[in-house]
This record gives C-alpha cells, sequence and structure tokens, in this order.
C-alpha cells in the first residue's frame, strides 16, 4: 500500500517510530493491546508482545520484532511468534520535493497448516489483512491532516 501525506518525513518518522502509536492504527473491533514493548525507545532488536482479536471471538498472541532501521527512511518487522507461519513487514518512508512523505508499505507472509491454510486465506484471511491496512490508511490521513 502507498500514501502520500502533507507532512514533513521528520513528523511521520516520530509517529511511526513510537510503538504506542500502534494502537492508533489498528481497527477497535480488533481489541488491539501492547503487552510488552510500548516505550518510546525505537531500535533494531526491539521486541514488541501484542493480544490482537484479528476474527470476532479469536484471541491470539503476536510477537515481532524490530529488525532493521534506517531513520526518515524505513524500519521493517518481523514475527517471532504468531499466527503465520512467516511475516515480514517493510515500513518506508520517502520525502518528496514539496515537503511532504510517501510512506509505503511491502508485506510478505505465509500462512501455516498448508491447504487449510490456503483455503482459509481465499475465504477471509485476505479480505481481512485488506480491510485492516485499509482503515490504517484512513486513519493515517485522519490523523496527519489534523495537524495541518
Amino acid at each position: 500500500m502507498k500514501q502520500e501525506i502533507n507532512q514533513p518525513i521528520e513528523e511521520i518518522w516520530n509517529f511511526f517510530s513510537s510503538p504506542k502509536n500502534l494502537n492508533e492504527l489498528t481497527p477497535k473491533d480488533m481489541n488491539f493491546k501492547i503487552l510488552s514493548g510500548r516505550s518510546n525507545d525505537f531500535f533494531a532488536g526491539k521486541i514488541i508482545s501484542y493480544s490482537v482479536n484479528p476474527f470476532k471471538y479469536y484471541n491470539l498472541k503476536w510477537v515481532t520484532e524490530i529488525t532493521h532501521i534506517e531513520k526518515n527512511k524505513f524500519f521493517i518487522d518481523e514475527q517471532r511468534f504468531g499466527p503465520y507461519k512467516m511475516w515480514h513487514h517493510e515500513h518506508h518512508f520517502k520525502k518528496n520535493k514539496d515537503n511532504t512523505t510517501t510512506i509505503y508499505d511491502k508485506v510478505i507472509y505465509k500462512l501455516p497448516f498448508g491447504i487449510f491454510g490456503v483455503i482459509a486465506h481465499k475465504l477471509f484471511i485476505k479480505k481481512r489483512l485488506i480491510e485492516i491496512f485499509q482503515f490504517r490508511n484512513r486513519r493515517i490521513k485522519q490523523l496527519f491532516t489534523d495537524f495541518i
């Protein structure tokens, strides 16, 4: 997903590099809670643990690690424990000439359970992930439009 925001990259980076802001970017019906790693320190190797309900009545624990960071450019989080067989999420930030910022997300994931995971993906997982990122994009627009 790609999104341009009418804010300087430093403002956008400061928001995204603070784990406590994750709750702002997650649909409320997911009951997202940071269990550990909430502090504002942000570094490669940081572990963040969550509790989340991606689907009604399905609560799960998810642990991610910030594996790479280049300030004002990108960071990567990867799942260490959770619902996916593999989760790799790249957050890229590009400073534009007009002092706006382009945010670009790249997510690579694999589901467990073989053919059952493939079926679940087709039936509801892919749709839910798209909904979550669409919510996130709308919320980013709301948050940063209010700053203007």
